[in-house]
């Protein structure tokens, strides 16, 4: 019998102020990644340039664009199209007088299958994104692509497990997550690379399913608000192990191929979903 086999790639690089610089480092690492047979290709969060939200400055306002408008979403299309391969494509989006963290799904036939508006918005030294980003208002969703339902979250969903419980409910056989962290400006010596990895492996374990998760690198200068990202992008399996992994400088793609039916068969035979008491969760809600 033929097993379904999917193949995903994570990127990690470094990103400036170019933007046209910016997506031409991107689609060179996606095309590495499905020469080398990826079809589910992740860059990181907001690729279009440096992460400004380290800091309050209108400027960045003119950086937004609406999803048919976006140079990052065009080209990231029409790449996904030429190559073949889906690429969930992160950007700032500009609706109206709303503004925010989005990502949109590009199939393997360069259609955009939808938009996901980033939920949980954080504020804190760093990473200032409620001055920049309505929170979204589109929900968690699951997108059938030409080769695996996925679920996308951004970021700072990443640490919620309601977020990747709710994917998962929705059909979402494999779970990604593009990201910009790093160094928090209150405490130099603070890592939390590895408290971001375990929370995305809980993810894994507690819902039996593969997470793929994209980070940037390097020291970025936001008009005098330094901020180093710290990488360490992975792939784990459905188990929680990390099967591909970069560390905090490494720049390049990752690859891994997941046996879908092997997955299918180990989710089920744990049983997560079938022992599910969605009647006793009221104060979840």
């Amino acid at each position: 019998m033929t097993r379904r086999m999917v193949t995903v790639a994570a990127l990690q690089t470094a990103y400036g102020t170019d933007i046209k610089d910016n997506i031409a480092r991107t689609e060179a690492l996606v095309t590495k990644a499905a020469k080398q047979g990826a079809q589910i290709v992740l860059p990181s969060e907001l690729f279009q340039g440096i992460y400004f939200c380290t800091r309050q400055d209108p400027r960045w306002f003119e950086t937004a664009f609406p999803t048919a408008e976006h140079p990052c979403v065009i080209a990231l299309a029409k790449l996904a199209k030429k190559l073949g391969v889906v690429v969930p494509i992160s950007f700032f989006e500009r609706d109206g007088h709303n503004y925010y963290n989005s990502v949109a799904i590009a199939d393997a036939d360069g259609a955009i299958l939808g938009v996901y508006r980033k939920s949980h918005i954080p504020d804190g030294p760093g990473y200032q994104e409620k001055y920049y980003f309505t929170p979204g208002d589109t929900g968690f969703k699951a997108w059938k692509t030409r080769f695996a339902t996925i679920g996308v979250g951004i970021c700072w969903d990443q640490w919620f497990p309601e977020a990747a419980r709710a994917m998962m409910l929705q059909g979402a056989e494999l779970l990604f997550y593009p990201t910009a962290i790093g160094s928090e400006p209150y405490d130099a010596a603070l890592d939390t690379h590895k408290q971001w990895q375990r929370a995305m492996q809980g993810h894994s374990v507690s819902n039996a399913v593969p997470v793929i998760a994209s980070n940037r690198i390097g020291l970025e200068d936001n008009d005098g608000a330094a901020q180093r990202f710290y990488g360490h992008s992975f792939i784990a399996d459905h188990t929680g192990d990390l099967v591909e992994h970069f560390g905090k400088t490494d720049e390049g793609v990752l690859i891994h191929a997941f046996d879908m039916d092997l997955i299918q068969s180990y989710r089920a035979d744990w049983g997560f979903f079938r022992d599910r008491r969605p009647g006793l969760y009221g104060p979840l809600t």
